[in-house]
């Protein structure tokens, strides 16, 4: 996809990402950026956690100062009118409840992706889950579990696609909000995600690619590029198409910046 760049007086409609940093680039903050950059907004953010990890895997991680976060948001929050936020990694209940408290100051569309633990390594970034989700709910537009964030969330069984949407609507209907139900895990033929939404249901459709669910990144990317089409105007449907296919762009030419697994960017 060709670089953004901005014509005449158009700006670049502002994003807020609230996310870890991961130090590989592959997941968290960075990645956030660099997705949010290539589709044309602009970020701002802050970051939640620190992880210590590199491509092959996750070994430690250490929520922020909440009071700190708390205070760069809403100082934030009080002068630039962001268009869309996008939260990953949160890193402690009383981080959550400043997420949570600093997004009072807008109304603006709210993408969480709801990372609970790594994919690549033994820790758990959130203790307390039930608590940030009561803390986000009152907040949340789209929320885009995993298949194992999606069980631990709906405290059910999912297995497969038809197990998942039903976990899916379960949630949707506990947080009000919409579910993007990813199949990425789930086998198949096909990478089938399904849009659990207030107009009803809608299934994004594409093909699998080959290791696809071993690049690192994809939910952050995937979470952020809705984000960045949100803030363009788009509803929610379009939104989720068009990030599903950009991310599967990027998950079939990943990057290889180390030993260990590949990133999406």
């Amino acid at each position: 996809m060709a670089p953004y760049r901005r014509t005449g007086s158009t700006a670049r409609p502002d994003v807020l990402v609230c996310a870890g940093l991961d130090p590989s680039g592959g997941a968290g903050l960075i990645a956030d950026v660099r997705v949010l950059t290539e589709l044309g907004a602009r970020p701002v953010g802050v970051v939640t956690a620190l992880t210590i990890q590199n491509t092959t895997g996750v070994i430690g991680a250490t929520a922020c100062d909440p009071e700190v976060v708390g205070h760069q948001l809403t100082f934030l929050m009080t002068d630039v009118e962001v268009r869309a936020v996008k939260i990953g990694m949160i890193g402690s209940i009383e981080i959550a409840k400043a997420i949570a408290n600093a997004l009072h100051l807008t109304s603006a569309p709210v993408v969480w992706d709801p990372i609970a633990a790594p994919s690549r390594g033994d820790v758990t970034y959130i203790p307390a889950f039930d608590d940030a989700v009561y803390a986000l709910r009152p907040h949340l537009t789209l929320v885009t579990p995993n298949a194992r964030e999606l069980a631990l969330l709906a405290a059910m069984p999912v297995t497969d696609l038809a197990s998942a949407e039903v976990a899916g609507r379960a949630l949707a209907a506990r947080l009000d909000a919409s579910v993007l139900v990813k199949g990425g895990h789930l086998g198949g033929d096909e990478s089938i995600d399904v849009l659990l939404h207030s107009g009803g249901r809608e299934e994004l459709r594409g093909p699998r690619i080959s290791g696809g669910e071993h690049v690192h990144g994809t939910g952050c990317a995937l979470a952020s590029a809705i984000a960045a089409n949100l803030a363009a105007g788009k509803d929610l449907v379009v939104a989720c198409h068009l990030a599903k296919e950009y991310v599967a762009a990027l998950i079939a030419d990943p990057a290889g910046p180390g030993r260990g697994a590949k990133a999406v960017l």
